[in-house]
């Protein structure tokens, strides 16, 4: 299994951006879902957007995100990417990249449910 890696997190302060990147091995079979979910302690992983092959980028409608998270992908390099602006406190978390090769996680991308594989997660935290 070739890994999901994070990367371009860090300490940042509010209203600063950042932008994350997932890579992988452009030479193993294209993702049909690469997805961004995000988690603080004691609380469920919350979808913060995805990129489904020859659909585009899917954000999420939640208002603690949405007009600020940008998804965009690299599909030569089998990389996702997530810019985000206008960063807040409650932004704070571990952002991991998720991906699945298999068509149908298309239809439940928002979840965590199809993503068969997982990154180590990336620390982002913002300070007021």
């Amino acid at each position: 299994q070739v890994p999901l890696v994070e990367s371009g997190g860090g300490l940042v302060r509010t209203g600063d951006s950042l932008r994350l990147s997932c890579a992988t091995s452009s030479d193993v079979p294209s993702y049909y879902c690469m997805a961004w979910f995000r988690q603080v302690p004691g609380k469920d992983r919350e979808f913060v957007g995805a990129y489904i092959s020859r659909r585009g980028a899917r954000p999420s409608n939640s208002d603690s995100v949405k007009g600020r998270f940008t998804i965009s992908r690299a599909n030569a390099k089998n990389s996702l990417y997530l810019e985000m602006n206008n960063l807040r406190p409650e932004d704070t978390g571990i952002y991991y990249c998720a991906a699945d090769r298999r068509s149908d996680c298309a239809g439940y991308y928002y979840t965590v449910r199809p993503y068969t594989y997982w990154g180590q997660g990336t620390q982002v935290t913002v300070s007021s």
